[in-house]
């Protein structure tokens, strides 16, 4: 197995798997690429359409991008790549990014760099990353992530020699280093297994029908088996994540990164500083100044060592509590959203809208919100700004496996706990009726045990890694009413995963029952409560309609 070693002053020494190329491949690679052995990277001469294509193709494979782009991207004439590679192998990009930088630090000087550093992004690939890491990667709002999923591909192929798991630098010569070893390779055997056997369970369960084309029909069950048996894999298990940032982003990224806890994000974010120096390195350069990202690194670690020393103080006991909580909302809610409906259509203050809405009474409300909803012909159609004037705060419970769905909406307010096996864990029926519960059991019974051994040894946040998705962990989600339109339509869709289609029904129960907003919750008419055994069937027939549709 060929591996890839970090080494100089802004690393640990971290192991990643080095994929292999041959000196042709890297010669092309070096040119669209700003490293080819790294498992971060930058895509560099290449039109934005492509870099954008690359990444949506990214999600749902198992190869690297750089493999992607030779397999796929690079000799299709449509795209003209090679013209553009040939071209460039005469031009130094070295010399035009030293140009770029003069100009960039001329304009920083001249107008500010807070606001011009919105204006300059890049495309970053991180590969090989643990899925704690990948929500690290994904917190900030004003980026844009695409993350390879666990639904479309099968997580028990190799890389090298061994499984897709992140072991962490903290852990490694010590004596639980090989436990941990075992228990990550028995959990993945066990996934594989598993999801080998469910895929022609469900093939005999749900038997293909004449209007459904074979690839279709593969796709559906493929996925559904692969929604069954994520419940094992553990939250150490790599992924590829594909971020497209403004300088402003990445610099924010990486100041969080240098202050995080975990090894590994430190030195993958040293990593991601790297490369982005070698496509926008004005835009990153107060990242690691002691007086700027420093300072500012120092201050999240500092508050965040005075807030853990505060929580360890506290004398509460823990009470699980349903699944979905509706902890917070405003009473006054439709009347607001109302008279917020109004606003852009008269010349009268806020204050007399407000109060005008008050006065209606609730059915001439409901009037108001239904026009001010419109016609929505799909879920795509949502209201105006008007909706953003109340809020609703949940407490929610549910699977690592759905949060890691839920947390790509991040536009909204979401914080979370650290990962842990005191929640419990869950149990899809299907393991039930195909005999293999107690196994399932015994994997969960093992991870918690070495999560036990790892919290004493190493703390609470390495301990995360060995933690499968199966098990709970409790997260906040607050948003407004418009917010909730897009969330809660979107993640009961029929093609989404059982899971996190019953947390956002309960959702859309508690806005209508609870907090007694029925108009509002009315107006989200794309809420699907409907049960479906083929969640994606639908939505693979359609890619089907499409694809005939640019063959014709």
């Amino acid at each position: 197995m060929m591996l890839f070693r970090m080494t100089g002053h802004h690393y640990n020494d971290d192991v990643y798997f080095e994929e292999p190329f041959t000196s042709d491949e890297r010669s092309v690679l070096e040119r669209f690429f700003t490293n080819t052995d790294g498992p971060v990277f930058g895509l560099v001469n290449l039109p934005e359409v492509v870099k954008g294509a690359l990444f949506a193709r990214y999600s749902r494979s198992h190869k690297s991008l750089r493999r992607l782009f030779l397999d796929e991207f690079h000799d299709e004439p449509e795209l003209g790549i090679a013209a553009v590679s040939n071209a460039i192998a005469n031009d130094d990009p070295n010399v035009r990014l030293s140009k770029a930088e003069g100009l960039y630090d001329r304009v920083f000087g001249e107008y500010g760099d807070d606001s011009v550093a919105q204006l300059g992004g890049a495309h970053l690939a991180c590969e090989q990353a643990s899925n704690l890491l990948t929500k690290v990667l994904e917190w900030g709002r004003i980026a844009a992530y695409l993350e390879q999923s666990t639904r479309y591909i099968y997580y028990d192929r190799p890389l090298g020699e061994s499984y897709r798991y992140h072991v962490p630098p903290e852990m490694q010569g010590s004596a639980l280093e090989a436990e941990y070893r075992s228990t990550m390779d028995s959990l993945f055997d066990l996934y594989s297994s598993l999801v080998h056997e469910l895929a022609p369970h469900f093939e005999a369960q749900f038997p293909r029908t004449e209007d459904t084309s074979r690839r279709a029909y593969n796709a559906t069950i493929r996925a559904k088996a692969c929604d069954a048996a994520r419940g094992l894999l553990p939250a150490a298990t790599t992924s590829n994540v594909g971020v497209y940032g403004t300088g402003q982003a990445y610099e924010a990224l990486l100041i969080r990164m240098q202050a995080h806890p975990l090894e590994e994000a430190r030195d993958y974010g040293d990593m991601m500083l790297s490369e982005l120096r070698q496509v926008i390195p004005s835009f990153v350069k107060r990242v690691d100044l002691p007086d700027r990202g420093g300072a500012w690194s120092n201050y999240f670690s500092d508050t965040a060592q005075r807030m853990n020393e505060i929580v360890a103080s506290l004398d509460i006991e823990r009470s699980e509590g349903p699944e979905v909580t509706l902890v917070d909302w405003d009473p006054d809610a439709e009347i607001k959203v109302a008279a917020s409906a109004l606003y852009a259509y008269s010349d009268l203050s806020d204050a007399q809208l407000l109060e005008a809405a008050r006065k209606m009474g609730a059915e001439n409300r409901a009037d108001v919100i239904r026009a001010y909803s419109g016609d929505r012909i799909n879920r795509r159609h949502k209201p105006g700004r008007g909706m953003e004037r109340t809020d609703y705060r949940f407490d929610v419970k549910c699977d690592f496996g759905s949060f890691r769905d839920l947390q790509r909406h991040r536009m909204l307010t979401l914080e979370w706990q650290r990962l842990g096996t005191s929640h419990g864990y869950t149990t899809p029926d299907v393991v039930s009726e195909i005999g293999r519960k107690s196994e399932w059991d015994a994997g969960m019974e093992r991870a918690s045990g070495l999560h036990n051994k790892l919290n004493d040894q190493f703390g609470p946040d390495v301990a995360q890694y060995v933690v499968p998705f199966g098990y709970r962990i409790r997260f906040v989600m607050q948003m407004n009413a418009r917010e909730a339109f897009h969330l809660l339509e979107l993640r009961t869709a029929r093609a989404g995963h059982p899971d996190y289609r019953r947390v956002c029904q309960e959702m859309h129960r508690l806005i209508r029952e609870q907090a007694g907003h029925r108009a509002i919750a009315d107006a989200m008419k794309y809420v699907d409560y409907g049960e479906y055994e083929l969640e994606r069937i639908d939505a693979e027939r359609r890619s089907d309609e499409r694809s005939s549709n640019r063959g014709s």
